[in-house]
């Protein structure tokens, strides 16, 4: 399942997807994360599962633009860190 944290506005759209079927709950992505927006809940999007997943914060998921931005590369540039070190490949920004 693909899990959307962020919003959308008139400058665009903000968003960090998590595929909860890829996500190990491993929470290299937490430590990567400079500005400590992402941490490891129980998965409420599957309740049979007792494994944790990498969520945004809740505080963090209206101000993901302004939060990841001192991170956001310029184009062309190495992947942001959250998505560089999740091995599974389960992180993706919109932007």
């Amino acid at each position: 399942m693909q899990a959307n944290f962020g919003y959308k506005d008139g400058s665009g759209e903000f968003f960090i997807t998590i595929d909860t079927d890829k996500c190990n709950g491993c929470g290299d992505c937490v430590t990567a994360c400079r500005v400590q927006i992402l941490e490891l809940a129980d998965n409420e999007f599957d309740p049979l599962s007792i494994s944790r997943i990498a969520v945004v914060k809740p505080a963090n998921r209206q101000a993901i633009k302004y939060d990841c931005g001192p991170c956001k590369p310029p184009s062309q540039a190495p992947l942001l860190p959250c998505v560089a070190a999740c091995k599974p490949g389960a992180i993706v920004h919109s932007w």
